[in-house]
């Protein structure tokens, strides 16, 4: 039997100097250039896009004859070559949402580099804060050791690295490791914790079926928010005045940076609430119900036609950035790769009508969700009060239950009473991955 492996990615914090950094982003944009130049090579063509052989001399040809190509190393180039042509497999693929592969342009493309040889990167672990790396054409750089490595620490987790990937972002350079982890063996035994719905939101980020909240502060502190709104404002001010069609100035530009750096910090901090909620999620419980949502769809822009304009199109612009905030389609990947590892499952139910219906007597009556907050059920046979999130939560976890055959209420309690109106289970959207033991 073939052995399952597992690859994961861990990042950590280049530390460089200014020639480094330097070097660093020039074979950046040499990559940028080399899929420019493969893309107008592939796509402008009378017969067909090139094929993988005729991109490979070509990429060869030019190395020879080009002298900046050469800046690139030889490696990277060949992963260039290999990430452009998967994605035009991605696109070519029904079932892929990716979209036609483009040019890359200077200032709106991330700035990455690959070394997929994992020997190329010598790892040495130098204290307990610090660890460096053979970065190609660049040296020895030193970066944060915050994880043992797979197969580079004694003692550490069994598995490899097999390459990294350089990105760039508005605080720096940074190094994504890819690792690859054998299946445990034996075979682990399956996770014995309980099942949990879990409803999200934005005044309550992660409401469970336990009646836990789990909520964050703010991305930023008050003072960085002020200091994001004054950059902001400054920023429109500049271009406003700049007139149209010039670059931008110099001075323009290192508001952009300060904005960036600001936007990249708030976006670090939700990770690192995310992932650490979502280890604590998977490790504690067996199976994780949430809610299928088309967050595209709800996010969709209400400014509507000059003939026929949106309504509240402020309150709704702003309740998509506070969607966008809270990235729910994120906590639910985490979710699913961490459960996974745990030998557990996260499974997506039907969305509508979980925060109208009463988990305890499950029926809908208007009027029954009284705030955001409370909820208040109208049925004379159940008058369960309690919080909306609380009880959205259990009528996912209600809803899993009653597809696996099992009626029970979102708590494990028996009905109450006859129903106003009941509404019809509705059917799992993802079947369970694993049979299910009968109650």
């Amino acid at each position: 039997m073939e052995t399952v492996k597992r690859v994961r990615a861990h990042v950590a914090r280049l530390d460089l100097d200014k020639r480094q950094s330097a070097a660093l982003d020039a074979q950046a944009h040499t990559a940028r250039a080399l899929w420019n130049l493969l893309h107008e090579y592939t796509t402008f063509r009378p017969d067909r896009l090139a094929s993988l052989k005729q991109c490979d001399e070509a990429i060869r040809t030019a190395r020879r004859e080009i002298d900046w190509l050469g800046g690139l190393p030889a490696q990277a180039a060949q992963a260039v070559l290999k990430t452009y042509r998967q994605a035009w497999a991605n696109f070519f693929n029904p079932d892929h949402p990716a979209e036609r592969p483009a040019f890359k342009a200077r200032f709106r493309s991330r700035m990455a580099i690959d070394v997929p040889q994992a020997r190329d990167l010598n790892i040495i672990r130098i204290n307990r804060r610090w660890g460096s790396v053979n970065l190609p054409k660049v040296g020895r750089v030193r970066f944060r050791w915050t994880k043992n490595l797979p197969g580079v620490t004694k003692g550490g987790p069994q598995g490899r690295i097999t390459g990294a990937r350089l990105v760039k972002d508005a605080l720096g350079w940074h190094i994504v490791f890819r690792a690859e982890l054998p299946a445990p063996a034996p075979a682990p035994a399956p996770h014995a914790g309980p099942e949990i719905g879990i409803d999200r939101g934005i005044a309550v980020p992660l409401a469970l079926s336990t009646g836990e909240h789990l909520k964050h502060d703010q991305w930023l502190t008050d003072s960085e928010a002020a200091r994001l709104l004054r950059l902001e404002r400054k920023s429109a001010r500049q271009r406003a005045t700049r007139k149209r069609g010039t670059p931008p100035s110099n001075r323009e530009k290192r508001t952009y940076d300060q904005i960036a750096k600001l936007r990249a910090t708030a976006k670090r901090r939700a990770l690192d609430w995310q992932h650490q909620t979502t280890t604590d999620l998977a490790r504690r419980f067996s199976v994780i119900v949430v809610e299928d949502l088309n967050i595209g769809n709800m996010m969709a822009s209400a400014s509507g036609t000059i003939e026929e304009p949106g309504k509240n199109v402020a309150q709704k612009r702003g309740l998509n950035r506070a969607i966008a905030g809270e990235a729910w389609g994120r906590t639910v990947d985490f979710l699913t790769y961490k459960s996974a590892d745990r030998c557990g499952q996260v499974e997506k139910v039907a969305p509508h009508g979980t925060s109208q219906e009463c988990h305890r007597c499950h029926t809908t009556i208007p009027g029954s969700r009284e705030t955001q907050s409370r909820f208040a059920c109208k049925n004379p046979a159940c008058g369960w009060i309690g919080n909306a999130d609380t009880n959205a939560a259990r009528n996912q976890l209600h809803r899993y239950n009653s597809a696996a055959g099992r009626a029970v209420t979102g708590r494990g309690d028996s009905p109450v009473g006859g129903s106003v109106k009941r509404q019809a289970s509705c059917p799992i959207v993802s079947p369970a991955s694993a049979p299910r033991a009968a109650a």
